[in-house]
């Protein structure tokens, strides 16, 4: 885990309004978001909108905004899944948030039937760079309630009667009708004046989760928010492991969803940009070298997908997916946890000097100090077993390329974290939900609660000024809507960014300052264990 110094406090606040009044922006303000005539675009227009601006360290302003703050409370309603109707295309699949037209009017009748006032809504959704949108599939609902208690009873009426559903706030839907409220935090770095660090995260190992304000604290970090995606459940690998690429410090350590979009902080924000990137990676010894399928890994699970051929159900992004493949070649690093993965396979463990010090199966077990392993499963061990041999040597090397192919070789002050879908490209909207393995196929309802549903989301991206800005929006209550993906573009360019990405969000959307966590997480439980967080620093590391 990096070690960082403590350091600064608040010096400045500026408080701007907006809506009822003309919108005014003071010119005390420091620089940072757009104010003067830039309200976010969401709900209708004339809304109050209030912003906050605090200085929390030379060069590093935080604005808090609030959208809506007096809109009137909207209804609660219960969705109900739909079971494949009679004449659906596919009428054995399991019950769904969407389906087909007939199927979504056959189980509203059966509904009403039963005494539920049902009714069946078409979800239509809006283009995006290389995805056509429209209607995305035909929802069920059944009544209007002005809590969510009454929505709650009403679904265990419904489950009394042999259907399934959820309470929902008709404010997280996406409607450009609804008015509010929405919380947007905003974090702007200014290389010109920031002589502080930005740095990215993973605490003592890949393998462990640990909170944004834990990371934050233990770094003595001035500001801190969320970064990228990572494994949450054991099943689907190492929890905390990052799901894409992870530079740290310049060293790669978890290797990129093919092609996704990724976050990438040159020189503590002094150069922060949106790439997409592929790896290669050999292990080589004895004269010959193999290709590695991944870094710091459970081998045979690919999270987010994005492998390499022969991965099931696809080797192309797939997100929130985990793919699987039984042959595999892993390298590890000391950096991915106390022990590698556990199960049937080989594993060549090598000293700080790539030595082969021990030959282990089944594989699994701790690394030497400064030490490395290659672990291999399926039709990989033979090919192992035929490289590596006790006392020998085995040498590691990974490249990262960008769009075009190119070498790309960070320094000891890049820092990346995966990130996706992209949201803006040289100052247009650009979402790309469909390249990035977020349109499911033959799974609708998966893109609807995602994508096109408000959700709490950390933005992340960089200015015409070269300013690096990190945004949150609460989300998942009634107090703050949260945000689509599609409102996620715009408000990042109504914030004036010219590149920008959507990192982890949802549970994980997470701002703290000060060592306070500003925003309001919305896991029951509290604050999410991450896997990665971005650090703004005192002083670079």
């Amino acid at each position: 885990m990096k070690k960082r110094v403590c350091g600064a406090g608040v010096v400045l606040g500026v408080l701007v309004t907006f809506g009822a009044l003309p919108a005014q922006a003071s010119s005390a303000a420091p620089p940072g978001p757009r104010q003067s005539g830039h309200v976010l675009p969401l709900g209708p227009s004339g809304l109050t909108e209030t912003r906050t601006t605090t200085t929390l360290q030379p060069g590093v302003t935080l604005t808090r905004i609030v959208r809506g703050e007096d809109a009137p409370a909207l209804s609660w309603t219960v969705e109900v899944s739909i079971p494949g109707g009679a004449t659906s295309p596919d009428p054995d699949a399991p019950p769904a948030v969407l389906k087909d037209e007939a199927s979504a009017k056959e189980l509203a009748a059966r509904l009403e039937q039963h005494g539920f006032p049902a009714r069946a809504e078409e979800v239509v959704t809006p283009k995006a760079a290389d995805y056509a949108g429209g209607t995305l599939g035909w929802r069920v609902r059944v009544g209007s309630f002005g809590s969510q208690s009454a929505a709650t009873a009403e679904r265990t009426r419904l489950r009394s009667a042999g259907y399934t559903g959820s309470a929902v706030y008709t404010g997280w839907d996406g409607d450009s009708s609804a008015r509010g409220p929405w919380h947007v935090d905003v974090l702007t770095i200014d290389p010109h004046r920031f002589h502080g660090g930005l740095e990215a995260s993973y605490g003592p190992d890949l393998e462990s989760r640990e909170t944004t304000s834990r990371l934050s604290q233990a770094a003595g970090a001035t500001a801190a928010v969320n970064a990228g995606f990572f494994v949450l459940d054991p099943a689907a690998g190492a929890p905390g492991d990052p799901a894409g690429v992870g530079v740290y410090d310049g060293r790669l350590l978890s290797e990129p969803v093919s092609g996704r979009p990724s976050l990438v902080v040159h020189d503590n924000g002094r150069g922060t940009e949106i790439a997409r990137l592929t790896w290669q990676g050999r292990v080589t010894g004895r004269g010959a070298s193999l290709g590695l399928s991944g870094i710091n890994r459970v081998p045979g699970l690919i999270r987010n997908c994005g492998g390499n051929p022969g991965d099931l159900p696809t080797s192309a992004p797939l997100h929130d997916v985990t793919c699987t493949n039984p042959d595999e070649l892993v390298a590890f690093t000391t950096d991915f946890g106390s022990s590698t993965p556990q199960g049937p396979g080989l594993e060549a463990v090598l000293d700080a000097h790539h030595r082969v010090v021990e030959l282990r199966s089944p594989r699994g077990g701790p690394l030497p100090s400064g030490g490395s392993s290659v672990q291999a499963t399926g039709r990989r061990v033979a090919e192992l077993t035929g490289l590596a041999r006790a006392g020998g040597h085995l040498s590691v090397t990974t490249t990262l390329r960008d769009r075009q192919g190119h070498r790309v070789s960070p320094s000891p002050s890049t820092d990346i974290v995966n990130a996706g879908p992209e949201l803006l490209r040289d100052g247009r909207v650009h979402v790309t939900p469909a390249t990035d393995g977020m349109v499911h196929p033959g799974d609708p309802s998966w893109y609807y609660g995602w994508v096109h549903k408000r959700n709490p989301r950390t933005l992340a991206g960089v200015d015409a000024a070269g300013r690096t800005v990190l945004v949150t929006a609460d989300g998942r209550s009634t107090a703050a809507l949260g945000l689509s993906i599609a409102e996620g573009a715009e408000v990042a360019k109504a914030l004036g960014l010219r590149d920008a990405v959507n990192l982890d969000g949802g549970g994980s959307t997470t701002m703290v300052a000060d060592g306070k966590v500003l925003n309001a997480p919305s896991d029951a439980t509290g604050e999410r264990p991450v896997g990665d967080a971005l650090l703004i620093l005192p002083h670079r590391h």
